[in-house]
């Protein structure tokens, strides 16, 4: 790779970060954070906060504050592991699930938007290469 082509993608990359958070700032009742999260346990159903931590790729302590934060919004609740009174997981409430189909029904319509006069073509190999670069952001 030239250092052009790697100079170009650093500042598109910090442009994009900067751009998307306004663009898709139509619903403020989650943060980015929050979404993941929520996103996460939709996708996983009960999981623990060790193993959220391990897919978001966050510490502990971390992801033990956000989840706190989302159960004191009735967005997520807490439950006691059967086999393991310590232990504990989270799952999504049906609360959750409408805050995040609407907060992600509204960032897809703002990327729609952004995309709307791009060839499929070239907004389909955007999000491959989307998927690409953010699996090698996780195996590094």
């Amino acid at each position: 790779m030239s250092q052009q082509a790697l100079e170009t993608i650093e500042l598109e990359l910090a442009i994009l970060i900067r751009r998307l958070t306004t663009a898709t700032a139509d619903n403020r009742n989650l943060d980015r954070a929050s979404y993941l999260l929520l996103r996460q346990l939709a996708d996983s159903g009960k999981v623990g906060v060790k193993t959220l931590a391990r897919e978001l790729q966050l510490d502990v302590s971390t992801v033990s504050r956000q989840a706190a934060a989302l159960d004191q919004k009735q967005l997520v609740e807490k439950v006691k592991d059967p086999t393991d009174g310590r232990a504990f997981f989270y799952h999504i409430t049906d609360k959750g699930q409408e805050e995040l189909t609407i907060y992600r029904t509204a960032r897809l319509a703002s990327i729609e938007r952004l995309l709307m006069d791009w060839p499929s073509d070239d907004a389909e190999d955007f999000g491959r290469l989307l998927q690409q670069f953010n699996r090698a952001l996780r195996e590094r």
